[in-house]
C-alpha cells in the first residue's frame, strides 16, 4: 500500500461538517512516515473560506482515498487512510511540508503553495487490490 501511495499523485480528501454532511475534494499530497500533508495552492477557488478547512476545524477526523481505475479490472486498487487532521501553524513544519510537495509536483517548484498547510496523522491504512 505504501508503494502505491508514493507513486500516486492525486487523492480525495473526505471531511464532515458540523451537521454530519460529508464533503470530498481532490488533493495533491506529500507523505512522510505516518503524516500526509496537503496545502491550499494557487489554483482558482470560488472562496478563500474553504469548506475542507472549516470542516477540519469542526471535526478533525478525515479519510483520504487514493485509487487506480483501469478498463482492465485486474489492475484496480485503492488505499484509504483514516486519521486526524490539523492546520499546521509552526513555520518550520509549514516549510517542510511545502518542500515535500515541491519534490513531488513540478508546478509547486515554480509557484509554491501559500497555504494553509494541513497535516494528517495516519492512524489506519486499509486497501484492496484486484491482483
Amino acid at each position: 500500500m505504501r508503494r502505491r501511495l508514493e507513486t500516486s499523485f492525486v487523492a480525495r480528501l473526505a471531511t464532515v461538517d458540523a451537521d454530519g454532511r460529508p464533503h470530498i475534494v481532490p488533493i495533491t499530497f506529500g507523505l512522510e512516515d505516518k503524516t500526509l500533508y496537503f496545502a491550499v495552492d494557487f489554483k482558482p477557488k470560488r472562496t478563500t473560506n474553504l469548506k475542507r478547512l472549516s470542516n477540519i476545524a469542526t471535526n478533525p477526523a478525515v479519510s483520504v482515498l487514493i485509487d487506480r481505475y483501469e478498463s482492465d479490472w485486474d489492475l484496480l486498487w485503492w488505499v484509504r487512510l483514516d486519521g486526524t487532521a490539523r492546520i499546521v501553524t509552526e513555520p518550520g513544519e509549514v516549510e517542510h511540508a511545502v518542500n515535500l510537495l515541491a519534490q513531488r509536483y513540478e508546478q509547486y517548484r515554480t509557484i509554491r503553495p501559500a497555504g494553509p498547510v494541513v497535516a494528517i496523522t495516519i492512524e489506519r491504512m486499509t486497501g484492496w487490490s484486484a491482483a
